[in-house]
């Protein structure tokens, strides 16, 4: 089993699960996580975390529904065998998304894309 490194924030505006999800997801993405690598049961998790184990449920099955990992009754849940790549698209047609929603809404506002560049890299360098 894989201890994981994940950053959970009760300051964002994002669901806990929703976090958990997205952290995970860039676990396997940088290859923290490989396929085939056991995660904690839900239960270890949240104690570990300090969530409620229904939230941990949801992130796992969110999860798994997308494809990037199996559950075993009676042993757990592992990272499923997968493309990279298609994950990777998968992602990046979410970003596009959520860039062209953030276009939308500069537009409605007279916000140039050079300010929005601008924005992100201050957002940026403050991390």
């Amino acid at each position: 089993m894989v201890v994981l490194n994940i950053k959970i924030s009760n300051t964002v505006d994002i669901p806990i699960y929703e976090q958990l999800k997205n952290e995970i997801i860039r676990l396997i993405m940088t290859g923290e996580l490989k396929p085939g690598d056991s995660l904690m049961s839900m239960r270890r998790l949240a104690k570990e975390l300090k969530i409620s184990i229904i939230t941990t449920k949801r992130a796992y099955q969110d999860l798994e529904q997308e494809g990037y990992v199996y559950s075993v009754v009676g042993k757990g849940t592992y990272v499923s065998e997968q493309n990279a790549d298609i994950q990777r698209e998968r992602i990046l047609l979410d970003i596009e998304k959520n860039i062209e929603g953030l276009m939308k809404t500069a537009r409605q506002i007279n916000v140039s894309t050079d300010e929005i560049i601008e924005m992100i890299r201050m957002i940026e360098e403050e991390e």
